[in-house]
Order: C-alpha cells, then sequence, then structure tokens
C-alpha cells in the first residue's frame, strides 16, 4: 500500500483554506445527473437539517460516466470513496469486498463508489490511475489518493479515520442512510454477530457454521439464508487466484457443460458486479444439461439469488429465464 495517510493529513486541516467545489473539473468527466445510473436507490429523500442527505443513498454505488457528476456532487455532503478495480484483478475483487465491510461498519459516514475499469475506462483515465485496485478518495469535489495495490482492512479503517478528520475539518459532516446507524446500535442476534465476527476474522468457513445454525434453529431467518449464501460465496472465491480466473475464463468458452468450470466463472462474475452474466451463464447451462448436474446449477443460482437480494430486479428477471428453461 502507498503511504497515502500524509496525502489525506496534508489535503486540508483545522484552519486551512477549504477544499473548493471547482476542483470537480480537474477530473475532465462528462457526466449527465442521471441518479437512475445508481445501483437501484430509492428515490432521493430532501436533505435533513443536521447535514444528513435523507436514507435513501446506498452505501455502495457502481460509479460510471453517467453518475459520476452526481457522486462529485456527493461529496459535498459526504467523502465518497472511489475504487478503481478490474474483475480481471482477483486481488481487486477482494478489496471490493472488504472496502464494502469496512463502508457498512461506518454507519453511512462516507459512500464506497465502485469502479470497473473495464466497463468505464475513462474514469480510471479521469484518475490518473497507474495500477488496479487504486483507491482515490473525493472530498468536496477535490480527489485525494489513498494507496493502490492490496490494503488491509486496519490500514483502510486508518485511512478512512484520518479522511473524516478533514472532511469534518471541511465542513463535510453529512450522512447517508440515516436508519444504519440506529440498526448498528441495535446488537445483532447471538449467532448473527458470531458470523459477523468470523467474517472480520477472514474465517468464512466458521461464519457458514455459525448462520447454518442459525438456520436450523429459525428455517425462515432471511438475513441468515442471504448471509450463509453470501460466505459460502467468499470462501469459494478465496480458493482462486488471478490466474485460475484467466484461465477459467477460457475453459468456461471452450466447455460450456462443464458444470464445475461455469459455476466457477459465475462466482467471479457476481464479485465483479456483473450479475446478470452470471444468472444468464448458469440459465443457459440449466437449459442445455439433464440429470444431477441441472439441480446443482439451479441450487447454485438460488443461493446467488439470496447473495444479490430477492428484491434485486435483476433477481426477478433471471427467476423468470429460469422459469422459461425448467418449464
Amino acid at each position: 500500500m502507498v503511504g497515502a495517510a500524509a496525502r489525506v493529513e496534508g489535503m486540508s486541516s483545522p484552519g486551512s483554506r477549504p477544499v473548493s467545489p471547482a476542483a470537480a473539473s480537474q477530473l475532465n468527466l462528462r457526466g449527465a445527473v442521471d441518479l437512475s445510473a445508481l445501483r437501484r436507490p430509492a428515490p432521493a429523500a430532501p436533505a435533513a437539517s443536521d447535514g444528513s442527505s435523507g436514507s435513501s443513498q446506498p452505501l455502495r454505488v457502481d460509479a460510471t460516466e453517467a453518475n459520476f457528476q452526481d457522486l462529485v456532487q456527493l461529496s459535498a455532503q459526504i467523502p465518497v470513496l472511489f475504487l478503481l478495480w478490474s474483475n480481471r484483478s482477483l486481488e481487486a475483487s477482494s478489496l471490493l469486498h472488504s472496502l464494502e465491510g469496512v463502508v457498512e461498519g461506518y454507519a453511512g459516514k462516507l459512500v464506497l463508489a465502485a469502479a470497473d475499469v473495464d466497463a468505464f475506462p475513462q474514469l480510471a483515465q479521469a484518475f490518473q490511475v497507474q495500477a488496479i485496485p487504486t483507491a482515490v478518495a473525493v472530498l468536496k469535489g477535490q480527489p485525494v489518493p489513498l494507496f493502490e495495490g492490496p490494503a488491509s482492512d486496519q490500514e483502510v479503517r486508518s485511512l478512512i479515520d484520518e479522511l473524516l478528520k478533514v472532511a469534518e475539518a471541511n465542513g463535510v459532516t453529512g450522512s447517508v442512510g440515516a436508519g444504519a446507524a440506529a440498526a448498528e446500535a441495535r446488537p445483532l442476534p447471538p449467532l448473527h454477530q458470531a458470523a459477523f465476527d468470523a467474517i472480520e476474522a477472514g474465517d468464512y468457513a466458521a461464519a457458514a457454521a455459525a448462520y447454518r445454525q442459525a438456520l436450523a434453529e429459525k428455517p425462515a431467518d432471511a438475513e441468515a439464508k442471504a448471509g450463509l449464501a453470501q460466505v459460502e460465496l467468499m470462501g469459494r472465491l478465496e480458493q482462486l487466484t488471478a490466474t485460475d480466473a484467466e484461465a477459467l475464463r477460457q475453459r468456461a468458452a471452450e466447455e460450456p457443460d462443464n458444470i464445475e468450470v461455469q459455476l466457477k466463472v459465475a462466482d467471479l462474475d457476481i464479485s465483479g458486479g456483473h450479475i446478470e452474466d452470471a444468472f444468464n451463464r448458469i440459465i443457459a447451462f440449466i437449459g442445455r444439461n439433464f440429470g444431477p448436474e441441472r439441480e446443482t446449477a439451479r441450487v447454485r443460482l438460488l443461493e446467488l439469488f439470496d447473495v444479490v437480494g430477492i428484491s434485486d430486479e435483476r433477481v426477478a428477471k433471471a427467476r423468470q429465464g429460469l422459469a422459461r428453461v425448467l418449464f
């Protein structure tokens, strides 16, 4: 990790001249205002008098050319942490998962914007990215380089803590997800807490065991079901390397009926945010195959529905596609 704390501290401290929002123009991206390009937020709520930007803004969004200016504007209220990443890099995918958890822990004090440099190379150019992954904060329109390459959760939290101090010094003290802080304050059920602690420790097997026990005690526990699907996905991804990812995609193209390969590539697609690609891959496999492998693929698809969220519109669309190939 490049020494970024000094960069954050050097941006603006108490008593120094506040950052100008006009600095956003340095990023040189066009971007029509289009809140619908964010990851399915509810209609924006009016800003609260305490500086909160409302409860509808998600804590993680996918950065695109279309919503970039919205995110820059949002940085006048709260810091926006951009992660420039690529699905081709398992290191970047792993960091994205880690950052999602870290940002959640700040209860709406900042937003994570995931920028896929393969889909939107202009974003990488705008931030002058030299390596993937790269993390850059934007505060009151000004980009603040944080780090390149991998970083531990502890290192990221340290940087975010410094960033939030600078944000406060510049009068950027808003928050999103007003209900998040209240939810954070409520204790988790014991087994859910055990799973969360195991995830923090990187022990996905222990987290899965805790969620399974929660489901054994309460089969209708939707949060435990989704949590189990998520940690099982994280556990599978942990076993892959960047070389594996490249080889798997090649094999998947050559062996469309190899269920093991197809499911692994679907995992990679999910981790990279290519949700529809993952769903369509498995649905196509189910449509071509019969017997035990078909059922295995169907069950995995349902698990991935839980990972993405059953209310997600892409899940609803995939359910229709699954019904067509099954019936």
